[in-house]
């Protein structure tokens, strides 16, 4: 029987249906080869030979292939149909070769399916090819680029930059990307705008929102209106004057669907829709490929197969009627400048299964099928058809005009199935529906408002506008946004906030190093053009090895430069570089770089293994430091009084601010220090650091606090841990400590040690509620009646909640668990995830500008 190899055990299962008895079907489980982490596994000095090593985990798997392969001569290399999938069959032949399982006589084919389907997978196997040299070239100019810039920047980062990780050729690109951004937001500085809106009602009483766009016979631009007293004398001027419908244009317009999905787009919806990360999304769109749900998932590609097209038309005729079915197929061309990447868009196999007939039980995996399958369908749909109106009321004069503008879907076309999401919420006025307005009537004036507004700094990336931006500059490839992303956050140079991607201070140092060391090889056109020559090789019209020779030279010698830099000298230009930042004026116009502690010491860029920060260079007579965002920033220090013949002090580190006694010294080097109670949703609000006081953080510093002896031996203490406050007991015969959550932080410093023992005694009767345990349901309710997935009403620590896939919603408190109904539950639901959305939209706190002042809304008036 001829073997097949393919890269996982899930993807064999589904080929092995298919394929029947008459084949052997293994995994390998990935990548079987790879570089090895030390000096010469690429050799410059011999035309960039690679030295290979087989993976520890991956010997058995080579192994058994190899086995296998001694009852049949023949073997189907059915990886991926990209450049990895390439380079797995290639690195398979080779080591298969090494270990003479594959001889002269072996027959060795490459196979290739964009869909793990049966026709698909019948097709490929009777055209089957050899291994794809100029993709596999290609995979191994990358490794090789890989591997000489990791291997050999990241060595110069840990030897001039304490605390750094490593530096990668796409991955710091990325991270100067995020750094730059936050600097942007750090340097904004917002305007003040006022507008000036007006509710008007028609002769038959019915109400609609004009804004004003003429003043003075002028058209209104946005800045027109600079405060509060401008645009009080626009209320003025629309109050004293009567008001005319001058004109109602309503014009017909269509909104056409979105194109299918590619990589990108994928991971952007996925964002944008259900917070999904990249790495989340492409787990979740690997398990629905090699499960033949969907066609193969990274791709550059949004054309459709014509039969694929034929099934979609189909599918939209059967659920939604002829109407919704264009009287031709759209067609989408390709726009990938690699067509090795550009396979067929991300669609379903099967375009009559939804995702409730296919019944998958994984909930990340449902969810983005539904997504795949409505764009999809949607793709090929009717255009949407819209009446957009526009309405201009003003005074005879021709001194104020107001405009109404609104639009009525006459046709919901694709919008029936699906709409894409934005990035970032956006206030339209056209989608309100206007009531009927007659050119020449009159508009009464019921109440006329000034609005002030603030310009708002650009926003945060998401994971989702993140790689929309590098697919716009042509950094990275389909295969490679998620794994980017994920490395620079497990780097700890990035952290993810409320899904926004924020750079820690090691990030920035990193970044700023290598823009001033290695600027040639963050700049976003060089990758961009190296990812181009790549794209040329693979094409089969360029030398890989060439390419590597021309890029070696260059950085090498940029390496050799830096090696006999000191790291005060590196500190210097760094220092000098975030300047504005470090070092922005002080309101009362000192010098900045004084030190605000001991005011003799000048402030001075340093760095730790946790990353960059500002410290006095008076150390160790003065100890102050501060976060790199700047003065003023979260996180700088002041003194909250004196305990104990000791200072206490309000500070912040990497994991939040904290309260501290004394400072340190040669004989204290670690003084008592407490982490400030942090929020556990809505019950347990978190401890202020503008609401600390002396008394507050001696308390903390107290912690944890005894409570007493327990009968049976032991003592009860209690504390506070990153799940909120606890008590815990270790009975002398246990071989760990029992944990029981409190409700309360004030709990921590006042529970007694009847309480604690009866808490005790209760978590020791039913261990099975304790952390990590399923809570078990006090009523099911059934499934949710639009979206599916089980509702039920849960006992939950703080009281108890309506469930329904990952949304909590806490029952009201005169609400008991029998009287929760479908239509309450649902409703509570809908109201927690209203909240949750919101929370995701809200624009992220600025770390180092200013605060822009409290908007105002001037009282209405009326006329």
């Amino acid at each position: 029987m001829p073997v097949v190899v393919v890269e996982s055990p899930a993807k064999a299962k589904t080929i092995n249906k298919y394929l029947g008895s008459n084949y052997t079907v293994l995994a390998s489980y990935g990548h079987v080869r790879d570089l090895p982490p030390k000096d010469g596994s690429v050799d410059t000095e011999n035309g960039f030979d690679m030295k290979w090593e087989i993976a520890a985990d991956s010997r058995k798997h080579v192994a058994a292939i190899a086995e296998a392969l001694k009852s049949d001569d023949a073997i189907i290399l059915a990886t991926d149909p990209d450049r990895e999938g390439e380079a797995i069959s290639w690195h398979l032949k080779e080591a298969l070769t090494k270990r003479r399982a594959i001889k002269k006589t072996t027959d060795v084919k490459r196979v290739t399916f964009n869909a793990i389907t049966k026709a698909a997978v019948t097709e490929a196997m009777a055209n089957p090819r050899d291994i794809d040299v100029p993709l596999v070239d290609a995979y191994l100019a990358r490794r090789a680029l890989d591997y000489l810039v990791g291997f050999n920047l990241s060595p110069v980062l840990w030897r001039k930059l304490p605390g750094a990780r490593s530096a990668g050729r796409v991955q710091s690109v990325c991270l100067r990307l995020i750094v730059e951004r936050e600097m942007e937001i750090e340097a904004f500085r917002a305007r003040e705008y006022w507008s000036v809106k007006a509710v008007l009602s028609t002769p038959r009483g019915q109400e609609y929102e004009a804004r004003l766009t003429v003043l003075a016979g002028k058209k209104l631009d946005r800045y027109d209106l600079e405060n509060e007293t401008q645009a009080e004398l626009a209320v003025q001027a629309i109050t004293s004057r009567d008001l005319t419908v001058q004109s109602v244009e309503a014009k017909p317009g269509s909104r056409n669907p979105s194109a299918p999905f590619m990589t990108s787009t994928l991971q952007q919806e996925a964002s944008r829709k259900f917070g999904m990360g990249a790495r989340q999304c492409m787990n979740a769109a690997q398990r629905l490929y090699e499960a033949g749900h969907i066609t193969y998932m990274r791709t550059d590609g949004i054309d459709m197969a014509p039969e694929a097209v034929d099934q979609a038309r189909a599918a939209i005729k059967d659920r939604y009627g002829a109407e919704y079915v264009p009287s031709q197929a759209r067609i989408y061309k390709n726009k990938a400048k690699n067509a090795q990447e550009a396979h067929e868009c991300i669609r379903p196999t099967d375009m009559a299964k939804d995702a409730a007939s296919l019944k998958i039980s994984e909930a990340d995996q449902r969810k983005l099928y539904d997504l795949i399958w409505k764009r999809t369908l949607a793709c090929q749909m009717e255009s949407a058809r819209l009446e957009r109106t526009t309405v201009d009321v003003g005074s005879a004069d021709g001194q104020v005009v107001l405009r109404a503008t609104g639009q009525v879907v006459l046709f919901d076309g694709f919008l029936r199935v699906y709409e894409e999401g934005r990035d970032d919420a956006v206030v339209d006025d056209d989608d309100k529906r206007l009531p009927q307005i007659m050119q020449g009537e009159k508009a009464e004036k019921r109440s006329i408002t000034p609005d002030q507004h603030f310009t708002q700094p650009p926003p945060r990336y998401t994971e989702a506008t993140l790689v929309k931006r590098m697919e716009e500059l042509g950094i990275g490839r389909p295969s490679t946004y998620a794994s980017i992303i994920t490395t620079i956050q497990d780097r700890e140079y990035v952290r993810k906030e409320q899904n926004r991607l924020i750079p820690e201070d090691k990030g920035r140092i990193v970044t700023i190093f290598l823009l001033n060391f290695f600027k040639r090889y963050v700049e976003y056109d060089f990758t961009a053009a190296l990812e181009d020559e790549l794209d040329h090789v693979s094409a089969g019209e360029g030398d890989y090895k060439e390419l590597l020779a021309k890029f070696w030279r260059d950085f090498s010698a940029a390496i050799s430069e830096t090696s006999d830099l000191r790291i005060t000298e590196v500190l210097d230009v760094l220092d000098e570089a975030l300047a504005p930042q470090l070092y922005p004026p002080r309101d009362d116009g000192s010098d900045p770089r004084v030190c605000p502690k001991c005011g003799l010491g000048q402030l001075h860029l340093k760095t730790s293994r946790t990353g960059g920060f500002v410290g006095c260079g008076n150390y160790p007579e003065c100890t102050y430091t501060r976060p790199i965002a700047g003065e003023g920033a979260e996180g700088d220090e002041r003194v909250l009084g004196e305990h104990e013949g000791e200072e206490i002090w309000l500070k912040s580190g990497r994991f939040g601010p904290y309260v501290q006694k004394g400072e340190p010294t040669p004989e204290n080097k670690k003084p008592p220090r407490a982490s400030l109670p942090k929020a556990k949703g809505d019950f347990l609000p978190g401890w202020s650091p503008d609401d600390m006081t002396l008394e507050k953080a001696v308390t903390l510093l107290t912690l944890p606090r005894i409570v007493g002896m327990h009968p049976d031996g032991g003592e009860v203490k209690s504390n506070l841990g990153r799940f909120g406050p606890f008590i815990m007991h270790q009975l002398p015969d246990d071989a760990k400590p029992t944990y029981v959550n409190l409700k309360d932080f004030q709990d921590v410093f006042e529970i007694g040690m009847n309480r604690a023992v009866e808490l005790l005694a209760e978590k020791r009767a039913n261990p099975g509620r304790g952390r990590g345990a399923a809570a078990k349901p006090l009523k099911e309710l059934g499934e949710h009646p639009q979206d599916g997935g089980m509702i039920a009403v849960m006992e939950g620590r703080y009281g108890p909640y309506v469930k329904w896939e990952k949304v909590n919603a806490t029952l009201p408190k005169d609400v008991e668990p029998d009287a929760v109904t479908m239509d309450m539950a649902v409703a509570l639901i809908a109201e927690k995830s209203a909240k949750s959305g919101a929370k995701k939209k809200a624009p992220a706190k600025k770390t180092a500008a200013k605060k822009a002042p409290a908007k105002k809304k001037a009282a209405t008036k009326k006329s």
